[in-house]
């Protein structure tokens, strides 16, 4: 049993608690930071605040004031209840809901926890509808459907291959990217890395499945789940931006790095061995290659993940109204004007939501899936539009994101107080300790390490950046769509040639045209 069976186990399935989801990090992985093992990720500077952050969307699952909004009952026939995008939606309306779910849950962390439990629920509430397709594993799917929908399970992915060797066949580059080993009695040997394994280092489990050029190779064609406490399994992190925050800051000074950092890793695999009930396809190129689209997983995902981005274009929004206001220009024209483009993406992004909920593609087994062609849009849009949003705040503001003092201290020095309180204060009423706060949160937003790290994520997180405008061509061109569009274009180039009009309820012009009649 691990630890969050053990942690969740009731007379009625339920989702962890806060508490619950906390202690259940406690399975001894390998999580490498600084040059120095973590002993305690619960503990440890660099991820104590986000566990706790996630521990609060845990907790929200049983507070009477967000629990129906949040949560249904399981379709597994425990009788318990879940988070709504575990399980398989059936309905537009179950999609609504679903959308509000995501949008309450991403409002606890402002919009800044991309991979927050909902996010691999977007593969997660598949794995019931679409268990077939994991043939002969299917029974793998089905059990990971029940289990991780009546304990809202934690998983992270990591689907894409290093960037190494990259203008490399897979099979040439089996010293790198991850591989099947051997095959044993008891599972498969794996190996390899992967990128780039986003919060793993706070979750339950990870997901390993291929996104990128197609494979060649069987032992390659692996999608698998592995404990994040499974021997072999190394997590290397990138630098903590929380433990930063800690050393160098306050909560003043960096109120989202401080508490949101969702660590990247080099997610690394040495001969680990994951059960055969961990997996679901294996040997099999054309379902591994086939992943992303036939899961069901790509609809899903933009669905949280636009719901997630609108939820954090709210927050911006509300910030850089707060920001040209302490700056006295929010009057100026050409603020408002740029200020309106800012509320016109942030529109733009919970209308696709809508779409994507109240226009469902039908899917196998009497399931439904948000609007693919929406989910594509959006795809494409947050490439270009989060940048934007980054771009006006940095266009508007300009130097007022670093007119600020080093750090919360300084309001304490009765030295420099008095000239902080002087030279640092906003317009409108605003106190130098209030401009500051809201400038560094913005900077922290947009302008620190972490603020940068966000708009990578936010460029890149969907796919590629040519990735994601092909793969709408190719769905498009999948649904017969592009055929239609050429064909619409047809019927107007069919209505007329050379000598006119062929459209019999239109009249020539030959009583008064006058070209070629002499």
């Amino acid at each position: 049993m691990t630890d969050p069976d053990r942690a969740a186990a009731a007379p009625t399935a339920r989702p962890l608690t806060g508490d619950e989801y906390i202690e259940s990090l406690h399975d001894g992985r390998e999580v490498y930071l600084y040059g120095e093992r973590v002993a305690d990720v619960t503990t440890h500077p660099a991820f104590r605040n986000p566990v706790r952050m996630t521990a609060r969307l845990y907790d929200a699952l049983h507070d009477e004031k967000t629990r129906d909004v949040l949560t249904c009952p399981t379709d597994t026939g425990s009788g318990g209840y879940t988070m709504r995008y575990f399980r398989t939606a059936r309905t537009a309306a179950d999609l609504v809901g679903d959308r509000d779910a995501i949008a309450q849950w991403a409002r606890i962390t402002y919009g800044w926890m991309g991979r927050s439990p909902d996010y691999k629920a977007a593969f997660l509430g598949t794995l019931g509808a679409n268990s077939d397709f994991y043939h002969p594993y299917q029974d793998n799917a089905l059990r990971w459907y029940r289990e991780s929908q009546e304990k809202v399970l934690y998983w992270n992915h990591a689907i894409v291959h290093p960037p190494v060797d990259r203008n490399r066949p897979s099979e040439e580059v089996r010293d790198v990217f991850v591989h099947v080993e051997k095959e044993t009695g008891n599972g498969l040997v794996v190996s390899g890395a992967k990128v780039v394994a986003t919060g793993s280092a706070i979750t339950h489990l990870n997901f390993i499945a291929h996104y990128g050029m197609p494979l060649k190779d069987r032992r390659f064609a692996l999608v698998c789940t592995i404990p994040m406490g499974s021997p072999g399994m190394k997590l290397i992190c990138r630098p903590s931006y929380s433990m930063s925050a800690a050393v160098m800051g306050s909560p003043f000074d960096h109120p989202l790095s401080s508490r949101l950092d969702e660590n990247d890793t080099i997610f690394v695999l040495d001969k680990v061995l994951v059960p055969w009930e961990n997996v679901f396809v294996y040997g099999d190129l054309d379902k591994a290659n086939e992943f992303p689209a036939a899961s069901g997983f790509l609809p899903r995902f933009t669905f949280q993940g636009c719901t997630r981005l609108a939820v954090k274009l709210d927050f911006l929004s509300g910030l850089l109204l707060k920001a040209v206001s302490i700056t006295g220009v929010r009057d100026f024209r050409g603020v408002q004007a740029r200020i309106g483009e800012v509320l016109a993406w942030r529109n733009m992004m919970w209308a696709l939501t809508d779409s994507m909920a109240h226009n469902p593609d039908p899917w196998v087994g009497g399931a439904v899936l948000p609007n693919l062609n929406s989910g594509l849009a959006y795809r494409w849009f947050m490439t270009v539009g989060y940048p934007r949003v980054k771009e006006i705040i940095e266009q508007d503001l300009g130097s007022a994101l670093i007119y600020l003092n080093s750090h919360a201290a300084d309001f304490a020095n009765p030295d420099v107080r008095p000239y902080l309180d002087k030279y640092v204060r906003g317009s409108n009423g605003y106190d130098a300790v209030q401009r500051v706060k809201v400038m560094k949160l913005l900077w922290d937003a947009i302008g620190s390490e972490f603020g940068g790290r966000h708009e990578l994520y936010e460029r890149n997180y969907g796919g590629n950046h040519e990735a994601v405008r092909t793969e709408i061509l190719a769905a498009q061109d999948a649904m017969g769509l592009t055929r239609a569009y050429e064909d619409f274009a047809d019927l107007c180039l069919s209505e007329y040639d050379l000598d006119g009009w062929t459209a019999p309820d239109l009249v020539n012009p030959d009583d008064v045209n006058r070209i070629g009649r002499f």
